[in-house]
């Protein structure tokens, strides 16, 4: 069955997701030598058996690319997916020296609104889709060419960020915002196509600046929006919205079963801030939160 985690990094994110097809992914990263081995070796059980990886990199910040160095010496990244960019740093670190050679090399894949590829949302006969669809950027946009001229200065880099969306036929979806900010996602609203998800990951890590636009969250009607771990001075919370909080959830690991999630996190004492989850005695990973039914959207 698919599987969606979400890793507690700190003040960064990653994720993976393990597909119902023949496809395993994982969106951004940020390794370092306390958590590198513990998640490293977490992958290589998770993604055993998957004959297509890929990486998925929102945009080009550290803290989603930190360490990308030790995943791809430890699990090689021969499908990089990337916003073509020609971001600049002051300080080159490493991560960021392995980052510009994926995105310019053979193996990168450059991604934009709508683009398709085998076997990202593509199937054959050789194996299925993985589900998962581009929704930003539109590299045509007046707003993200201004947005990609300030990555390429090196002035800012978060409105280059990719939205990310993962469908499984007949049950949840997933939706990823990278660190755009709000006045951003204020800007685009007529520009990209939002609807019904199931569980959406805040922009910005949670932060007050990535809040994302009642405009947005309109379309989207989430059952659950995950904030991450972002200093709580700066979080917002969503009031009227059910959420896990990461700082305290810990790792957050969604098991899907047609037209349920079951949910698991790191922390056994974590509560789940009065989500309306089932309670279905699950086992399938360490310390079960619930279930939840999945929602989905009617039409007359």
């Amino acid at each position: 069955m698919p599987v969606v985690k979400s890793y507690s990094v700190g003040n960064g994110d990653m994720f993976y997701i393990r597909h119902g097809s023949d496809n395993f992914t994982i969106i951004d990263c940020d390794l370092n030598a306390e958590n590198a081995a513990e998640i490293l070796d977490d992958l290589r059980m998770a993604g055993a058996g998957k004959g297509i990886h890929r990486f998925i990199c929102t945009h080009p910040d550290e803290d989603h690319f930190g360490g990308i160095e030790r995943l791809d010496d430890a699990l090689p990244i021969h499908n990089f997916y990337v916003v073509k960019n020609q971001a600049i740093k002051d300080n080159e670190t490493t991560s960021f020296t392995r980052y510009c050679i994926l995105r310019d090399g053979p193996k990168a894949y450059y991604i934009e609104k709508n683009c398709k590829r085998k076997w990202m949302n593509l199937s054959d006969t050789e194996r299925g889709s993985s589900g998962i669809t581009v929704l930003w950027p539109d590299v045509e946009n007046d707003h993200f060419k201004q947005a990609l001229a300030d990555c390429d200065a090196g002035y800012s880099y978060n409105n280059t960020s990719a939205v990310i969306r993962y469908q499984l036929e007949g049950g949840a979806s997933f939706l990823w915002l990278g660190d755009l900010h709000t006045d951003f996602m204020e800007s685009i609203t007529e520009s990209i196509d939002l609807t019904k998800t199931t569980v959406v990951f805040a922009a910005h890590h949670g932060r007050h600046s990535g809040k994302i636009p009642n405009s947005w969250l309109e379309k989207l009607d989430p059952q659950i929006i995950v904030i991450g771990e972002a200093p709580s001075r700066h979080l917002n919370y969503y009031s009227g919205y059910k959420k896990i909080t990461q700082n305290r959830a810990g790792d957050i690991t969604f098991d899907c079963v047609g037209e349920l999630i079951h949910i698991y996190t790191s922390n056994p004492d974590y509560e789940g801030d009065a989500l309306p989850l089932m309670d279905l005695g699950q086992d399938g990973f360490p310390n079960y939160l619930g279930t939840l039914e999945v929602e989905f959207e009617y039409t007359l």
